[in-house]
């Protein structure tokens, strides 16, 4: 009889509840430090409370990976005579995820650590086309295969409405953040080779800004896979975000239009307002 598979992935990947339920995908939560006082992401905190305690603070969220120990403790829950497991992190590059992640897999011979090259949702793309793999009848290890080829042509981006949680958080220099603010640029943050790196930059409010992001995006990937896109944000307001999928949708270049919000993990780093669109280059 062959053995199942099980997908688990780090909750940098901001998948959403139903997608959660729909694809029987277990989430293993990222550490959200607030001061001395330690959470764990998507379990005991939200993004409310960290925007709070900014506000009340000065002071951003940090984030942290699980110790190896911890990653061992979630591996053993898999039986090797039933289960192969495909364990999907963000990019080595903003976490020891991977690192401590595939420390604790050296112990197990049933277990694949995937490193996503990514963050938030782009993290959730190489999930779901493994998914979709399963579903095609492929191994683990076929699908591990498989992914590599996968990983580099993830499309991630955002467009944030302030750099001050980038620059507070150590991503991005206070230069960078003053003239940005000062000039009231948006820019637009991309994923290239599991690393972030600054886009074109946009003038105006992030309302009139979001449409031009996501044409340019789109006319920049006329060769995408069809299957899916994502929107991801941080919005509170609905407006921006219906128009952002109105948007995705009316391009006619995917098949399913996908919405979620971004977790505390990503929250810490981007902040308020920030909305990015995600898919797959053919």
């Amino acid at each position: 009889m062959p053995k199942k598979i099980k997908i688990i992935a780090d909750s940098t990947c901001d998948i959403s509840p139903e997608l959660t339920a729909k694809y029987n995908i277990e989430i293993h939560p990222f550490v959200v430090n607030l001061g001395e006082k330690s959470y764990q992401d998507g379990v005991d905190i939200t993004t409310d409370d960290i925007l709070k305690y900014y506000r009340e603070t000065g002071n951003v969220s940090k984030t942290a990976a699980a110790p190896p120990g911890e990653y061992e403790e979630l591996f053993r829950k898999w039986p090797a005579d039933e289960y192969d497991v495909l364990f999907f992190t963000i990019s080595s590059d903003f976490s020891s995820a991977f690192a401590n992640a595939s420390l604790a897999a050296e112990k197990f011979d049933n277990i694949y650590v995937v490193e996503s090259a990514n963050l938030s949702t782009g993290i959730l793309l190489v999930v779901l086309a493994a998914a979709d793999m399963i579903e095609g009848g492929l191994s683990a290890r076929e699908i591990a295969d498989h992914l590599k080829a996968i990983v580099p042509k993830v499309r991630t981006s955002f467009v944030i409405d302030t750099l001050e949680f980038l620059w507070k958080g150590g991503r991005c220099s206070g230069v960078a953040a003053l003239g940005a603010n000062l000039l009231k640029l948006k820019p637009c943050i991309e994923v290239i080779d599991g690393k972030m790196s600054v886009g074109k930059k946009y003038r105006g409010s992030i309302e009139k800004v979001l449409p031009q992001y996501i044409s340019d995006r789109l006319a920049s990937t006329p060769n995408v896979v069809r299957r899916r896109v994502f929107i991801t944000h941080t919005f509170e307001n609905r407006a921006p975000v219906e128009a952002a999928l109105k948007q995705a949708r009316e391009s006619g270049m995917f098949d399913e239009v996908l919405e979620t919000r971004a977790g505390c993990t990503v929250y810490s780093h981007c902040g308020p307002n920030t909305l990015g669109i995600l898919y797959i280059e053919a």
